[in-house]
């Protein structure tokens, strides 16, 4: 079943948590949405389970209007962040609750309760602690009987709060994988909460970036990534070097060295390259500029190289086979030479401008 998400305005008192948004999620799509603390993205979510009412815009399923219809009726599945599961009740009555507290005309038989309950137990490789309590079991395991009980009762559509903020690193990324193959077996619309960047491109088949109750851009995760919409995304998608720039036509420039004339010559004009974007030299070189290295750490297959230059830091990050080709140290002078450097002027995007490091162009 698709979502269809329009214009959407919600207020907690002069408060704006939404802010005209509009959003497309078709049926079998696994959709994340991204975002600091309170950019509205829980908001969106509830409101799209009926949890939270809206004053402006409204939500369809399937092309129906649902913005009134009550949460039990739109078979929606919700995922908790904390799992919100039923302490003195054992795991099989945990997954079956939302089977026997349907209205009596469509509750099922206790033998297809019981069919469906283990059937669901075993799409999450957790039947064989059908009668322990959720006191006995990891925070892993709490997650995925959470998730048995929203797809026991058929949703249409899941959703999911946070669903793996509660647990260790090895765990979610684990938890991730097995999520992502899960979506894919059962081929319903699936939204889910998180800031967590790396959650997100990883799982997601298309990402909504969200700041201030507002959508600053949707994409897939290569598209978010590599071709940021905005500062805000680039700022949130991962580490960036950001380098203060001025306009001389069609070039922005960055000076090797400033004084008070140029910094006030400058505008809200900013250069963004990653850090695994920017080249080391050894040697001078055009369009380079020089810099002091302060720190040099491996982490797993990578190098992190940090170079100051005129009261900034930049990060690079290299492969260890390239640390090892340039044998630099703390204290060396090396010079910097971006590539696929985005340049934007405010929150627009100067898709025609050259960027140079050198000036004198």
């Amino acid at each position: 079943m698709s979502i269809e998400i329009r214009n959407i305005t919600k207020r907690f008192g002069n408060f704006v948590a939404l802010d005209n948004v509009s959003l497309d999620i078709p049926t079998g799509e696994l959709v994340a949405l991204l975002g600091p603390s309170g950019c509205g993205k829980t908001t969106l979510l509830r409101i799209i389970a009926g949890m939270e009412g809206v004053d402006e815009g409204q939500i369809l399923f399937a092309g129906e209007p649902t913005t009134h219809v009550h949460t039990r009726e739109r078979k929606v599945g919700f995922v908790f962040q904390h799992y919100a599961l039923f302490r003195h009740m054992s795991v099989f009555e945990n997954v079956a609750f939302g089977l026997r507290v349907k209205p009596r005309n469509e509750r099922p038989g206790e033998a297809q309760i019981r069919k469906r309950v283990m059937d669901m137990l075993k799409l999450v490789q957790l039947d064989w602690l059908a009668e322990r309590y959720p006191s006995q079991l990891s925070g892993g395991q709490r997650q995925r009987i959470a998730l048995a009980r929203a797809l026991a009762v058929e949703p249409k559509v899941l959703l999911l709060d946070e669903p793996f903020g509660a647990l260790d690193t090895q765990v979610r990324k684990e938890l991730r994988r097995w999520l992502r193959r899960l979506h894919d077996e059962m081929h319903i619309a699936s939204v889910f909460v998180t800031h967590d960047q790396e959650e997100a491109l990883e799982v997601a088949d298309r990402v909504v970036v969200m700041n201030k109750g507002h959508v600053e851009q949707v994409g897939t995760p290569d598209e978010v990534y590599t071709a940021p919409a905005s500062p805000f995304v680039y700022r949130f998608l991962g580490n960036v070097n950001v380098f203060h720039t001025r306009l001389r036509g069609a070039w922005a420039e960055v000076d090797r060295a400033e004084n008070t004339e140029t910094a006030a010559s400058r505008s809200d004009t900013l250069a963004f390259v990653r850090p695994h974007d920017i080249e080391i030299l050894r040697n001078a070189a055009d369009h380079a500029l020089s810099g002091r290295v302060l720190h040099i750490q491996a982490i797993g297959p990578l190098v992190r190289v940090e170079v100051e230059h005129q009261h900034e830091i930049f990060e690079i990050e290299l492969t260890r086979e390239r640390h090892a080709e340039l044998a630099i140290a703390s204290g060396d002078t090396v010079w910097l030479r971006p590539r696929n450097v985005r340049v934007f002027q405010g929150n627009s995007l100067l898709d025609d401008q050259t960027f140079d490091l050198g000036g004198g162009i």
